[in-house]
């Protein structure tokens, strides 16, 4: 049985294709199930195959599969790559090769993706980062399987991380968004086709996407802190840390770097400066500016900046 299904390609399009499979005037393959049945007489595998259960060869887009060119809709012009080859000559490879040492230029198979993927989260791929450094769109995406790996969430920050290996390394720390949970995945954050905001952001600011997620931080506040309202990176790097929620540095180093102590007693101490010694009063120990000016990101209280800043 498994012999039949194998072969069964081969033997419609030796019934009903011939040598080499109709094509029009340009050379190119007519759009007809002999067509793609052509290309799988070699191309078997279910790494191949597969590509017939996926969008790419939908019957009600007239834009792939067998409704207009079959493989060659993405491929190029095939008609030599599948006819007979005669006299131990060598077989050339199919208009548009996205893999391997005869792999066309990146300009040229940018161009097979970028005739059906337009606009929509695609519309600023000119000009972008990864345009820019001659990123494939097959060094991420996967044509063939029913669910391309960087479209689901279990699957897309490996294939992000394969460049990216220092945001793997953040994403391993104690602090982290769920990212290698599942969760939540770097194009929650990032658009990486461009974006008209920095670092690929999807939105135009680093607050306006922090803030769709952390919406109860976005305010307006009686009393406001400014780094908040400035960018949230000035406290927090979002892509991991040692310190608890995200934080940069742990209270009160972290404040210090803004806050003058000096007209404070907001000096930390450690274990070799505590006074008391060896018995320090309790409301020395684990001394931070968030035991009493808790609502970091603006607070509504009464008593103002005194609780706020």
């Amino acid at each position: 049985m498994r012999l039949m299904v194998r072969f069964l390609p081969l033997l419609l399009t030796l019934l009903f294709a011939g040598d080499v499979p109709a094509a029009d005037a340009t050379g190119r393959i007519l759009g007809d199930p002999k067509a793609v049945e052509a290309c799988l007489n070699c191309h078997d595998l279910p790494a191949v195959t597969s590509v017939l259960h996926s969008a790419h060869m939908s019957k009600s887009d007239s834009r792939t599969g067998v409704e207009s060119e079959g493989c060659q809709s993405c491929h190029g012009d095939s008609a030599l790559h599948v006819a007979r080859i005669r006299d131990a000559g060598i077989r050339p490879p199919p208009g548009r090769v996205f893999k391997g040492p005869r792999a066309s230029p990146v300009e040229v198979l940018n161009e097979a993706c970028a005739g059906c993927h337009q606009g929509g989260t695609a519309l600023h791929w000119q000009g972008s980062a990864h345009a820019a450094v001659d990123v494939a769109c097959v060094s991420c995406h996967t044509s063939h399987p029913v669910r391309d790996a960087v479209l689901a969430k279990a699957t897309q920050a490996p294939v992000c991380f394969t460049c990216h290996a220092n945001r793997r390394a953040d994403a391993l720390k104690p602090s982290h968004h769920p990212v290698l949970e599942g969760r939540m995945t770097c194009g929650d954050c990032h658009n990486p086709h461009g974006s008209v905001g920095p670092n690929l952001l999807r939105a135009a600011t680093v607050n306006d996407t922090c803030l769709n997620c952390h919406d109860e931080k976005r305010g307006p506040f009686l009393w406001d802190h400014a780094p908040v309202q400035e960018d949230c990176t000035i406290c927090h790097t979002p892509h991991g840390s040692v310190q608890a929620t995200l934080l940069k540095q742990r209270p009160p180093y972290l404040c210090q770097d803004c806050h003058d102590s000096s007209l404070h007693n907001s000096q930390p101490f450690s274990g070799a400066n505590l006074p008391g010694g060896a018995l320090p009063a309790r409301q020395l120990v684990l001394r931070g500016c968030l035991n009493c000016h808790s609502a970091v990101h603006g607070s509504n209280h009464p008593s103002g900046v005194r609780l706020s800043r």
